[in-house]
Order: structure tokens, then sequence, then C-alpha cells
């Protein structure tokens, strides 16, 4: 299926019982929680997963060793996912209201262990308000699945294999202007980005409209063919292995493929062995 699906097409299908929509809310401010926004109002029939217990291995932090988000095990995914009655032959559809910023780390996570029938909702639940669509508050039964986690090979990267030949890979880093360049950094242990990483800010994945969506695969493949992509795979990362998936999934759009280096610069920075660039 499609990664992406308008908000028309998800309107036209809530409530099949082949789909399971999922409501991925997450904040970097520690004073808003995700499954609060979802209680409050959710679309119809969601379930909701939380990136740091669902979509994360236990022992991410700020500051530590692993990273804020590391990527969590075959066992947690079959787990996590089977509760969430995902299972083969259910279309999954993720949101979030951050222009899919985390929800296409379920997208991602989906599609890595194997589960080809993921999107996300293009424009997320702020197109699907803006529209006058509606949401309720109850939270759905869901009679648990069995998934079956299989990693596919190549996808994931670790930071022993990024220390190894940085200067062979080609390396994006999807966080904002500021923070690749080391001017700011409000949450990782040091300022700049992994040397001879290229900025690929997620941003600049979305149109300029006042409801943002992802541009065109014709525009994405521009983009990322002018980065060095295409010939050459690239590893993209970010803070913590979230907003990569982002550039993750624009690439997948463009007709591309790239890697995610999962511990991202929360587990880079962390480790005063490994070199960081400003600038």
């Amino acid at each position: 299926m499609d990664a992406l699906v308008s908000t028309d097409w998800l309107a036209g299908r809530v409530g099949a019982a082949d789909l399971r929509v999922v409501d991925v809310r997450w904040y970097l401010d520690p004073a808003r929680r995700g499954r609060d926004a979802y209680l409050a109002g959710h679309v119809p029939g969601a379930v909701f997963l939380d990136v740091d217990r669902d979509l994360s291995a236990p022992g991410g932090r700020r500051g530590g060793s692993l990273g804020r988000h590391p990527w969590p095990p075959p066992e947690q995914v079959e787990r996590v996912m089977g509760g969430a009655g995902i299972a083969p032959g259910v279309t999954v559809v993720a949101y979030d209201d951050q222009v899919g910023t985390v929800a296409a780390r379920l997208w991602f996570l989906l599609h890595a262990y194997g589960h080809e029938e993921a999107a996300v909702l293009d424009g997320g639940l702020v197109k699907w308000v803006a529209e006058g669509r509606p949401l309720e508050t109850t939270v759905p039964v869901v009679e648990p699945r069995s998934f079956v986690a299989r990693l596919q090979p190549g996808l994931i990267v670790e930071k022993a294999e990024m220390a190894g030949s940085p200067s062979e890979r080609l390396l994006f880093d999807a966080r904002a202007p500021a923070r690749f360049r080391g001017e700011t950094e409000p949450v990782d242990p040091r300022a700049g980005h992994i040397p001879g990483a290229r900025n690929a800010p997620f941003a600049d994945n979305l149109t300029a409209d006042a409801l943002p969506v992802f541009r065109s695969p014709r525009e994405l493949r521009e983009r990322y063919v002018a980065l060095g992509a295409g010939a050459t795979e690239p590893v993209v990362y970010c803070g913590s292995g979230v907003t990569a998936c982002h550039d993750l999934l624009a690439l997948h759009l463009a007709g591309l493929r790239g890697r995610l280096y999962a511990g991202s610069w929360s587990e880079w920075s962390a480790d005063p062995a490994l070199p960081a660039e400003t600038g």
C-alpha cells in the first residue's frame, strides 16, 4: 500500500475490521503527555502507542549511552504490536499532531520489522480537525493478535558501525539547521553534528501550506538526489531516532532507500571519545 494516506482516504475507512489507526502523539516537553492528548480526543477507533514506552527499548534517557529512544528488540515489538491488534492483513495508519514527525517512527518500525501494510496520515490530526472531521474519547477494546517481528537486514545502523568508517558513508542529519550547526542544543550532551553529515531538515519534506503535507514524490526525489542520495544509500539520524524516520519516509516516497542510525545524536554526543563538528 501507499506509505501516505489522505484524510479523505481514512475518513472512508474508519471502523473497517482490517484497519488499525494508531495515535502516537509525543512531545519533547516532559510536561505534555501524548496519552493525555489522546484521551482528550482522537480519531474514532484509534489506539494509543507511546514513543518512550512502546516504540523504544527500555533504558533510553537524556544523556544516556543508549540514546533517548533505543531501537526496540523483536520480542518487544511482537508484544506491543500484537497487543494493539496488529497482525498480517491489518492495515496500520499512524498519526500525530506534528506533521508526521512522530508517526513516521511507527511507519518505519513496522516497515523494518516486515509489516508493509502501514502508512502515515498526511497532514495528521491537525488537518483532520481543521476539516471538521470527528473525534472521540472512547478507548476501544482491542483483541490481541499475533505479530511476528522479523527485522529486515541492513536497515538499522549501530554506533560501532557508525564510528568505524564515517568518511565512507553518506550521512543525513534530519534536525533543524541551528541544532545541526551547534548554535543550540536543548536536549543532548553536546552541540553539533557527526563529522561529514549533511543537513537534511525534516521540515523541508513538507509543503509551505497553512496545513502542511508531504511534497510530491518528484519534488522529494529532486531534494534528496541533490543531497547525494540515489547512487548511494544514506544513513539518516536526528536527535534520538524519531524525526529521522520522517526523512526515511520521504526517501521511500521518492523511490529511494535509506538506513537509520537508531541511537542518533543523543547516543553519539554522550560518548566523549567520538568527534563532533559545528558550523
